[in-house]
């Protein structure tokens, strides 16, 4: 595991087990489907192929990246907006996964990694990073409707005053 501080990034070795596409974007029953369908051999699944290879987990308040650890080619890359559920899979603790709808097409993919020690601790980072990265948006909307409010409240004063200065041009004359 390391940490670099100019990106606010962690990375972390994994094993990946693969990516499958899934009906459902939540639930424990489907990192079960997801792990079960990736041990069924489907030689025409590019997906299934490139399983069991060694990446680098990048986690930051953006996203998740998954490059390959060779490499550093970027294998996949899911914004923390489009995770809908993490977790470690009960059945092998030493396995976690994440749920993340595709950015472009209507559909949900579980991403699944195999860790020898810490996968409850990267499945509680990730949610942690999850959480961080919805109050910050929370906060950055907060931000809009404040300033939305204060653009509003000023045109509204600003028409106040030119009322008033005619007012009182009308007066002077």
């Amino acid at each position: 595991m390391s940490d670099t501080e100019e990106d606010n990034e962690i990375s972390f070795p994994v094993k990946f087990l693969g990516r499958v596409e899934v009906v459902r974007s939540d639930g424990l029953e489907i990192l079960s489907e997801a792990a079960q369908s990736l041990k069924t051999p489907d030689q025409f699944s590019s997906e299934k192929a490139a399983r069991k290879s060694k990446v680098h987990l990048f986690l930051s308040l953006s996203g998740i990246d998954i490059l390959e650890n060779k490499t550093k080619f970027l294998l996949y890359s899911c914004p923390l907006s489009t995770i809908s559920f993490c977790a470690v899979l009960p059945s092998s603790p030493k396995v976690f996964g994440f749920v993340a709808r595709h950015p472009a097409a209507d559909t949900n993919h579980c991403y699944l990694f195999q860790s020898q020690a810490f996968s409850h601790l990267l499945v509680s980072v990730i949610g942690d990073a999850f959480r961080a990265s919805k109050k910050e948006e929370s906060i950055r909307g907060g931000r809009d409707l404040i300033v939305e409010a204060l653009r509003h409240k000023n045109k509204v004063l600003q028409r106040e005053n030119e009322e008033l200065k005619r007012r009182l041009a009308g007066q002077s004359n």
